[in-house]
This record gives C-alpha cells, structure tokens and sequence, in this order.
C-alpha cells in the first residue's frame, strides 16, 4: 500500500510541474492548418509562405487568425542521426526555422505537427517516442508558437508491415491507458521547461480528463471529414460529419475555459462540399461551442462568400468571449436549439434546422435560457435587429438553414 502512495504522490507532482500555463489560450485559438486542403502530399513550402501572405492581406489575421500551423507532409520519411526531425528535402528545403520567421515578419505566429509515438499517421518513423528532449527543443530553436501533438501510432516492432487496423499496433502505450497520459504529461512539462511560448494542442481522437490540465486545447472526436478526404458533411450517422463531430464535443462541455478549450477539429468553409447555408451553421456552431477556429481551407483563393461568414466580427466575439462553452439546450427530431451565455449577459443563440428537405418552426424560450422579461433580438450574420420579444423567440428556419441570433441584455 505504502509503495502505491509513493507512487501516486509522484505521479502528482509530475502532473502539476506539467501543468499548462492558461494564459496562452485565455480564449480559443484562431489560425489556419494545411490539413484539411492540402493533406500530407500536396502542401510544401512555397505553398506555406503563400498563404502567409493571404492571411496577413486578405484580413484573417486582423480578424484573429494568427496561427498558421503546418500539419503531416513537412517532415522527412527518416529521424536524422541523433533522433532528430528531419524537415521534408523536397518540400521544405528551407526548413522549418525559415518559414517561422517568415511568418514572424508578417505578424503571425506558426506551429507545427507532430507525433509523441514511434510512427506518424502515414507510419514513417518519426515519432518522438525516446526523441522528445531533442524534438522540443528543435521546436524552440526553430521559433514554435503551436505544436499539435498527434497521437498517431505507437508499435514495439522496428519495421511493422501489418495493416494499421491490426490489434499489433495498440500492443504498446495504448493498451494501457495511463501510458498515453504519460506520455502527454512529459511533452507538456518540456514544453513548459523549454523557454518558448507553445500552445499545446492534443490530437488524441477522444476526450480525456488529463486534457485540461496538460493541453490549451484537446481533441475530442475523430477528424472532421474534408476535402482532402473526399469532401465535407454536413449531416450524416457515420464518423466525420459536422453534426456528428459537434455532438460529440457537446458531451464535454463543463470542461472548457480558463485556457483549457475542447476542439471539434478544424474548419471546413470553403470549397469543401458544404453549402453555403450549411457553412453557416457550421460557422455558428464553432463559435457558440467556443471551439479553437482553426480554418483548413485555401486562403489564398477564397470567395466573397466564404469571407463572409469566417470575417464576421460578432460570430467571432462570441467565439472569443470566454464565459463558457455553450451547448445543445433543445433538440425536438431536426430541430436543435444551442446557446452560449456571453459575459455581458447577452445569450448567443443558434436556431437550428437538421432537416435536408422541410422547414422547421424552432422556437427558444427565456425560461430555457434562464431569462424573463423582454429582450433585443439580433441577427449574427445580417447585422439587424429583428425587434423586442418577450419570453420567447420563434421563426420558421427553412431547410438545412440556421438563424445564428443575439438575446440582447436589456
């Protein structure tokens, strides 16, 4: 009993000298990942660079989005000599110090992918996994504001050859799943330790309760799918879609704020496969669930459309106001009613029709808000108000549509 007792004194003390410092993430974080768009194959430096210059022009860094992070595709296949990341030869020779300071000179900040596992997610080698005291402090050196830690793969076996499905995989840290804490815990205290600034972003495909005390933003759901997976969803049972990711997060909402931040996955605005109505909701969701808004669309050829919805300044200030995360208050078949109560004592408020074919009367009462009285209404995305209501707010949300509205404080 005495040696369990040591031993769990011990694992405390590793876990507050972990702990992140709250105050690089004290709202969600906003920027850009290569992920989404350009997948591991397509994306390389001049690319990077390129849409560095977008964001600093177009006016999505002035709005907010200050990280610019390049996901898998940046690294060599191979860890150099002594355990170190190798960047990509053909598609970063400049590497990686280069394209940060870049990024610096234009008023952004920039991050990096990478893997705390023996193998990346395309099963290279080049994970972290014994590596990390080097890692991190390439990281530093190199000029790292962000790093998304993904969980990808972990084999005992040098050189596997079997399927990734294969139960082989998960013979390692993931059988066991305090191993994966661990393993988190030691990069968040490195991290802390290192002299550099670096959210800390974990992709670990699921909620932990670890998450809030080692990470600024943690994933809690599989990857949202994209146009690099053959095209976004709005709605749909199987793994992947909007609605199915933004469920999901719903389930941990108590655990956001105080620079801890749950993230449904990246954006996916843009030529992505959603309609212009679904990016909306979509848009609208991220930011009632106070979700990091990390785009992965192509800024340097985004529409007016597009630009519309992601530059929009008041869906924005409710992404950021740090009060809570909102949620899911009603869900009547396709109709959903999600809320956010703002730091003013206004209530951001999403009404929300599922339904692909009919519309739908949604109504949110005060009472459901904890409210009496009169209130302001105010259109998010036409910048209008809709007048005074009392006790209640109903419309008529057409199909496949939502009304993204303001409860005005009286």
């Amino acid at each position: 009993m005495r040696i369990v007792f040591t031993f769990f004194l011990a694992l405390l003390g590793t876990f507050a000298q972990a702990q992140v410092s709250p105050a690089l993430a004290p709202s969600p974080p906003m920027g850009w990942n290569s992920w989404n768009w350009f997948g591991k194959e397509a994306i390389n430096e001049k690319m990077v660079r390129e849409v560095i210059d977008a964001m600093a022009a177009s006016g999505l860094r002035d709005a907010g989005y200050t990280y610019v992070v390049v996901d898998g595709g940046w690294r060599d296949t191979k860890l150099g000599p002594n355990g170190e990341l190798l960047p990509h030869p053909q598609r970063f020779p400049g590497g990686m110090k280069a394209l940060a300071d870049y990024a610096h000179s234009k008023g952004l900040k920039f991050g990096l992918h990478t893997t705390p596992g023996s193998h990346d997610c395309g099963m290279d080698k080049v994970g972290g996994w014994g590596y990390e005291e080097v890692h991190v402090k390439q990281f530093a050196d190199w000029g790292l504001d962000f790093l998304k830690l993904d969980k990808c793969r972990f084999s005992l076996d040098e050189q596997p050859t079997y399927p990734r499905n294969d139960p082989r995989w998960k013979k390692g840290w993931e059988s066991q799943p305090q191993n994966l804490q661990t393993a988190y815990a030691k990069w968040s205290s490195l991290l802390k330790a290192s002299g550099r600034a670096m959210v800390l972003s974990a992709s670990a495909y699921q909620f932990f309760p670890w998450y809030p005390a080692l990470t600024h933003m943690g994933r809690t759901t599989g990857d949202i799918k994209s146009k690099q997976s053959g095209g976004a969803v709005f709605d749909s049972e199987k793994p992947g879609s909007v609605m199915a990711i933004a469920g999901k997060n719903n389930q941990h909402v108590q655990k956001a704020g105080k620079g801890y931040w749950n993230d449904p996955d990246m954006l996916v605005t843009g030529e992505q496969g959603l309609t212009q109505e679904e990016q909306k909701s979509h848009f609208a969701l991220w930011s009632i669930m106070s979700a990091p808004l990390i785009l992965g669309n192509d800024p340097r050829v985004m529409k007016e459309e597009e630009k519309k919805i992601i530059l929009k300044k008041e869906a924005i200030a409710i992404n950021q106001d740090p009060t809570e995360q909102g949620k899911r208050i009603t869900a009547a078949g396709k109709a959903e009613v999600w809320a956010k109560k703002l730091k003013n004592g206004d209530y951001a408020v999403l009404l929300l029709n599922r339904d692909a074919a009919a519309a739908q009367a949604i109504t949110v009462t005060w009472a459901q808000l904890g409210l009496s009285g009169s209130r302001k209404v105010r259109d998010v995305y036409a910048a209008k108000s809709l007048g005074t209501a009392k006790d209640k707010f109903s419309q008529t949300i057409p199909p496949r549509s939502s009304l993204f509205l303001v409860m005005q404080a009286r």
